[in-house]
């Protein structure tokens, strides 16, 4: 891609079905060739009436999938491409609070594959209310910023065959030796999303919240 690339992202919102301004918001990064709307559907399987729903989607066209897009160039060294969707990533996140009124104190930060990847590395940069990882892993050693550090849980696949069960051990084990307040799960399935973890994910974020901010 030429040119500059705006600090700014395009996203599916999905207000509040209370009708009433947001209190908290949830948001989900796509995998490698996916796009915004491959997640968009678990915003049903989540019971947050106050939330505001946020499917971000990637900065850079996908290679070879049509449609797709890509956080970062997974088939290139060093991971092309990475940098600037860190910068671009932790930029948009920052300027929601002016656009939605809702701080990142109350914003949860997650992510698939490639999503859940980013989640883990921009997610310790700022004041988020948590994070939660699916099928995730490390790409890089975490820079925490301050002495905040939002709670996160990971889950994965047991039979993954995309991102091994290991990188699930791995991040969970590089952040709880930095101090983060990790919940760990995993299931006996390949590289993809259970209904089963929707609801550990909401029982997460009901417990990272005040009663009253989710209700």
């Amino acid at each position: 891609m030429k040119g500059t690339k705006p600090l700014s992202l395009e996203a599916i919102a999905i207000p509040p079905t209370s009708g009433k301004p947001p209190r908290g918001i949830m948001v989900m990064l796509h995998g490698w060739g996916a796009n915004s709307q491959d997640l968009a559907p678990l915003a049903s399987l989540l019971n947050f009436p106050d939330f505001l729903f946020l499917f971000a989607n990637a900065p850079f066209p996908h290679p070879q999938v049509r449609e797709g897009r890509m956080w970062y160039d997974l088939n290139s060294p060093n991971y092309q491409k990475l940098p600037e969707s860190q910068e671009i990533l932790t930029s948009w996140l920052r300027s929601l609070e002016e656009s939605t009124g809702v701080p990142l104190e109350r914003t949860v930060l997650s992510g698939f594959s490639q999503g859940g990847a980013m989640t883990l590395d921009v997610g310790l940069r700022l004041p988020l209310a948590g994070l939660v990882s699916l099928s995730g892993y490390l790409h890089s050693e975490p820079q925490p910023m301050g002495d905040r550090l939002p709670p996160t849980l990971i889950m994965h696949g047991t039979e993954d065959p995309v991102v091994p069960l290991s990188a699930a051990h791995q991040a969970r084990e590089v952040f709880q030796a930095l101090g983060v307040a990790v919940q760990y799960r995993e299931w006996r399935m390949g590289h993809s999303i259970l209904p089963e973890q929707m609801e550990v994910m909401q029982g997460f974020i009901e417990e990272i919240f005040p009663a009253s901010c989710c209700n």
